[in-house]
């Protein structure tokens, strides 16, 4: 009792996030938008997507998607959001490319299909096909560590670890 009240027995808040797409790991600090590269969004890393498929990195709820669905929110169960930002200057596609298998408010389990997208057609119409995967919300998070596996494979290779507050 007395351990219990003073948390002296408690248990960290752990949070593991999944790869959303497969393809190859890169820092935050490399995507070629200061937006990204200066967490001005929070921290995360980044994907060089090899396949155009997002799957969800988390159990959780959806919580927001862009019209344009080149980008999707998600809150997990411990309530850390992420932000997952299919390419840059992918808002100017007009959602071309892109299809959603989700609606905001959609729980979701680690793994669930979210959005497809064409890696040819971003590659022909958006400055890049890199993805940020940003948490929005990281005052919530007491550390985080970055996986540095060069190759990942969605919904399977954990990219980031954090301990919540």
């Amino acid at each position: 009792m007395f351990k219990k009240l003073f948390g002296l027995n408690s248990t960290k808040k752990q949070e593991t996030i999944l790869a959303p797409v497969t393809g190859r790991l890169v820092p935050i600090e490399e995507v070629p938008d200061p937006t990204f590269a200066e967490k001005m969004l929070g921290d995360g890393i980044a994907i060089v997507p090899s396949e155009g498929m997002v799957v969800s990195p988390v159990d959780g709820e959806v919580i927001s998607i862009f019209p344009t669905k080149h980008a999707i929110g998600l809150k997990s169960k411990q309530g850390l959001e992420i932000l997952i930002h299919i390419g840059l200057d992918t808002v100017n596609m007009q959602g071309e490319g892109f299809e959603a298998f989700v609606e905001v408010g959609d729980k979701v389990a680690a793994g669930t299909k979210l959005i497809s997208f064409s890696i040819d057609l971003i590659q022909q119409k958006a400055t890049n096909i890199i993805t940020p995967v940003v948490i929005t919300n990281s005052e919530i998070l007491k550390e985080l560590h970055h996986g540095d596996i060069s190759e990942v494979i969605s919904g399977k290779t954990e990219i980031m670890n954090m301990e919540l507050k």
